[in-house]
């Protein structure tokens, strides 16, 4: 499996994964997924090797996913304040390894394991131990999680992660999005939950909307899950090509964000599975508490056809 180590690089080392006509790279640092392709075509765009993670593509985002407001919990009795990462809208973002430069487990030419520890730090006293698996599929890759917590007292985690998606030279104004998610939610200015409401006009993609006529930063929850037991959000081509993010059993909650701001795409979608969504830790909605050595094993998947 070949591994890129430029001194200087802002994601660390890069490795890369090929089965068959299926190629990956990942990102040590976020263990993000960078790129992505299925039988030539692209569907994780790439980014400038120089640059740092753009809007946070492909990082996996743990013990959170998305904001805390002003990032103060309560954590039983306790009040807790992290550190913001968000100046912008004073909250605590994306969890505590979205810089951390993972270490390479193990790896084969087709997958890869990437392992990293939350440490006790401001906010946040626990010690959970993190790993992510990306294997390539015939289709696509399937992406496995596990948090462990080896802390003496249960520890409060979620977690989620962050991918971009296109469909080759395709013009993205032009792919049609299916989420089945029955229910938003609505945040104020700080992109923080308020409430949560059926889908209604402006936010009901169950049947699809193109990508064009829709500006979005938007979680769903209520999802509808297939026979198998996932939840499936589609991106479809006019030419009927489509990429498929499938999330297992625990990514309940899924958030939707298009940008025109992604380096070299006029226009991107994230589409981003959550064991949780925004304010978790306050609300308590998805939030989990491991007890000490229990493990939490996720999974989600990417295909094209």
């Amino acid at each position: 499996m070949p591994l890129d180590d430029v001194i200087g690089s802002p994601t660390g080392i890069q490795i890369h994964l090929r089965r068959g006509d299926v190629t990956a790279q990942i990102a040590q640092v976020g263990a993000s997924l960078r790129h992505l392709t299925v039988g030539g075509v692209e569907i994780v765009p790439p980014y400038p090797a120089d640059q740092p993670t753009p809007s946070c593509s492909g990082v996996v985002l743990v013990p959170w996913p998305n904001r805390i407001r002003d990032g103060v919990w309560q954590d039983g009795d306790t009040e807790r304040a992290l550190s913001i990462s968000e100046p912008k809208f004073r909250n605590a973002s994306h969890g505590l390894l979205r810089f951390s430069a993972y270490e390479i487990a193990e790896h084969t030419d087709e997958s890869v394991t990437l392992a990293a520890t939350v440490v006790p730090q401001t906010g946040y006293p626990y010690v959970v131990a993190t790993s992510v698996t990306y294997a390539l599929t015939d289709g696509g890759i399937d992406v496995t999680h596990s948090l462990t917590n080896h802390s003496a007292e249960p520890a409060p985690v979620a977690l989620g992660t962050h991918p971009f998606f296109v469909i080759g030279g395709v013009d993205a104004r032009d792919l049609v999005l299916r989420l089945p998610a029955e229910t938003y939610f609505e945040t104020d200015d700080r992109m923080l939950p308020v409430g949560e409401s059926p889908v209604s006009v402006g936010t009901d993609l169950r049947e699809g909307r193109r990508l064009g006529d829709v500006q979005l930063d938007t979680g769903y929850a209520n999802l509808h899950r297939d026979a198998d037991g996932f939840a499936r959000t589609t991106l479809t081509a006019p030419d009927g090509h489509a990429v498929t993010l499938q999330q297992g059993e625990g990514f309940d909650f899924v958030q939707a964000f298009t940008s025109a701001k992604y380096p070299g795409q006029p226009l991107a979608v994230a589409i981003e599975p959550m064991t949780a969504p925004a304010d978790a830790f306050n609300s308590g909605r998805g939030l989990r508490r491991l007890a000490e050595g229990e493990s939490w094993t996720l999974r989600w998947g990417i295909r094209f056809a």
